[in-house]
């Protein structure tokens, strides 16, 4: 069972544990927001991962991280943009998902996304726009089931 959590000191081994398996397979991290800092110095990671105001190149967001209750790790993150800009418009959309390697081929993208529009809705953005690079299959699969396009 997955539920989507703010980042928080008691969340410090989760994150580090996630990150450092994403780290060392030589990928590129997704979503953007929880690469753009590093994670080593927890509180200007903290302070990082969320756009409060909106600037020439950003949007207002919010970052979560998915959490398996059972398990006590931390699957991957979501990133929802507040509204868009022109660029993100073009590219990039409303969220911004990723699982981390370990995980993935399981469902858990599906399951974030889903969770990921239940906050979208409580900011009001009603009508979702997801975007995922036309050769990533599993990405576009997460998004149809999910009824986003």
């Amino acid at each position: 069972m997955l539920k989507l959590v703010k980042l928080e000191e008691k969340y410090k081994k989760q994150l580090f544990e996630m990150m450092d398996e994403w780290s060392n397979s030589g990928e590129k991290i997704i979503p953007y927001a929880i690469r753009k800092a590093d994670y080593h110095d927890f509180e200007r990671y903290k302070e990082s991962i969320e756009v409060k105001e909106e600037t020439e190149n950003s949007v207002p967001d919010s970052t979560y991280f998915a959490l398996d209750i059972e398990r006590d790790i931390f699957i991957g993150a979501v990133n929802i943009r507040h509204y868009l800009n022109n660029q993100l418009l073009l590219n990039g959309g409303h969220i911004g998902d990723g699982v981390r390697t370990s995980e993935r081929r399981k469902g858990y993208a599906t399951e974030m996304i889903r969770l990921a529009l239940e906050e979208c809705k409580k900011i009001r953005n009603c009508r979702v726009l997801m975007v995922c690079y036309k050769d990533n299959i599993a990405s576009a699969k997460s998004i149809i089931n999910n009824g986003v396009f």
